[in-house]
């Protein structure tokens, strides 16, 4: 009985495999939705249950000591037994996990929810969202959503819409640009910190340089968007992602055609959709969802 109670926690068992594929700990934090600290504390319970270090730490890398293999290979089998062993005895009461981009879910999924369960009011979707650049598929979803620079080589993968690039601001903005050169004049809103999307549209329609304008930075669509529709300044954004809001008109594109990038946004399912009885029908409801190209 001693040795079941003091049993290391799946907690902490799911921090360790987190750290152990994030090679971070602020990243493995992220995932998981705690702090840094809090993984820290879970993977010191490892450390202290098995009086072993789980990994080497320095100030430039992370990595796993031999112990720390040991342990990830165990948690590793043990979360995945669990996990069939759900999905055996209740597929049907499981939600279909899908993960993506938080301004994703905000800007595209979120206002087409309301149809999804008219239509379909058994089945169940879980919603899990990140913030970070680049969506990782997660060992606990069962598709995930991601933005590729060009359409993937996976006939599995379905693409849900292309991306467009168009300039966004405020209806009540005064003065609003009516050309390229009239953009000087106002601050331009970044939903990234590589600033990528006004870099790419302003090479494509003879803008000046970058550091040519002012600038206001954030690390989302769904924040440069909200900027942009208080009046801030000028946002680049997909046109698919700020369709609603120009529709609503919250939003106005004030002049320029949609710059079609090449990069797409693409629903990717996991070997794990497979078992889940509602993954056809879900799927098939996605497909409906795609938005054909938009000539330009």
């Amino acid at each position: 009985m001693d040795n079941l109670r003091h049993v290391p926690s799946l907690q902490a068992m799911q921090a360790l495999v987190e750290v152990a594929r994030c090679g971070s700990f602020t990243s493995a934090a992220q995932t998981l939705c705690l702090t840094q600290s809090a993984v820290s504390r879970q993977i010191q319970q490892l450390e202290s249950h098995f009086n072993v270090a789980l990994f080497i730490r320095t100030s430039r890398n992370l990595r796993l000591t031999p112990e720390g293999e040991q342990v990830l290979a165990s948690a590793r089998s043990i979360l995945e037994q669990l996990k069939t062993l759900e999905e055996r005895l209740a597929p049907q009461k499981r939600p279909f996990r899908i993960r993506m981009h938080v301004s994703l879910a905000v800007r595209w999924l979120l206002p087409k929810l309301s149809d999804f369960y008219l239509s379909h009011p058994q089945v169940s979707l879980a919603i899990e969202t990140v913030a970070t650049e680049i969506v990782e598929p997660g060992n606990d979803s069962d598709a995930y959503i991601v933005y590729l620079p060009q359409p993937s080589s996976d006939a599995e993968c379905l693409i849900l819409f292309e991306e467009m690039l168009v300039p966004v601001c405020s209806p009540h903005l005064a003065n609003a640009p009516r050309s390229v050169d009239e953009l000087s004049h106002f601050a331009l809103l970044h939903r990234s910190a590589d600033r990528q999307a006004w870099i790419e549209w302003l090479a494509a329609n003879e803008g000046k340089p970058l550091e040519d304008y002012r600038h206001i930075p954030f690390n989302l669509d769904e924040l440069a968007l909200d900027a942009a529709a208080r009046g801030l300044g000028v946002a680049v954004t997909d046109m698919t992602l700020a369709a609603e809001s120009i529709e609503r008109g919250v939003l106005v594109v004030p002049f320029g055609q949609p710059l079609k990038t090449g990069g797409i946004y693409s629903l990717c399912p996991q070997s794990s959709a497979v078992s889940h009885p509602q993954c056809a029908l879900i799927m098939s409801w996605f497909a409906e969802q795609a938005i054909n190209p938009i000539p330009v």
